[in-house]
């Protein structure tokens, strides 16, 4: 079985992820931050690097579906190949940092990819205000985070919206983050854990 955690930056994707995993003894996929060699440019210089990281993003989360498809047991991946295609590649395009050209030269590769890949059986999106966000991304004080403008996370926020208003790939449950303290709070962890249960069982 795959489970996916989607979420805009700050939410508590990773978080989530270790979590769940431990209490189901799920493998785990990552969002591979520390290893981008993009991602300390591309906040830098986003009009430059916008098009090179969406393509490092594309081609690692594909490779990602492969090793999950390959995988026996239930995995757990931090962010999914659809936020990329439909929240991130579009926002920068809108934004005027990345041209036309290269945002269609994007699209057609990421449909390429899509035509050969499966969503995952559960989606779990953590939706969150830009406040909340605000606070995560500063208690984890990541150098390269600290540059994210409020305007960028609020537009974020709106594309996560629609493209989950739209979402019919699969299961969907969304948890509310600005009522819902899993990280510090057990009791709303379990709340989490009630509903994946519900919607597991629901899948066999």
């Amino acid at each position: 079985m795959h489970v996916a955690i989607a979420g805009n930056i700050g939410a508590g994707k990773t978080t989530l992820t270790n979590l769940l995993a431990k209490h189901y003894n799920w493998e785990t996929h990552y969002e591979d931050v520390d290893q981008n060699p993009y991602l300390n440019d591309f906040y830098e210089d986003m009009q430059r690097w916008s098009f090179n990281l969406q393509i490092y993003y594309l081609n690692s989360r594909f490779m990602q579906i492969q090793d999950i498809r390959n995988t026996k047991g239930t995995v757990i991946q931090d962010r999914t190949i659809y936020e990329d295609a439909f929240i991130f590649a579009p926002n920068l395009h809108s934004m005027g940092l990345m041209t036309t050209r290269d945002f269609e030269n994007y699209f057609t590769l990421f449909n390429l990819m899509d035509s050969f890949v499966s969503p995952p059986d559960l989606l779990i999106y953590l939706r969150a205000s830009v406040p909340t966000l605000v606070n995560h991304i500063q208690k984890r004080g990541r150098d390269y985070e600290e540059s994210i403008r409020l305007d960028y996370l609020k537009r974020l926020n709106e594309r996560y919206e629609a493209w989950i208003s739209t979402y019919d790939k699969g299961k969907l449950l969304i948890i509310d983050i600005d009522n819902n303290n899993f990280t510090e709070n057990q009791e709303d962890l379990g709340k989490i854990i009630n509903s994946i249960d519900a919607e597991i069982n629901g899948l066999f």
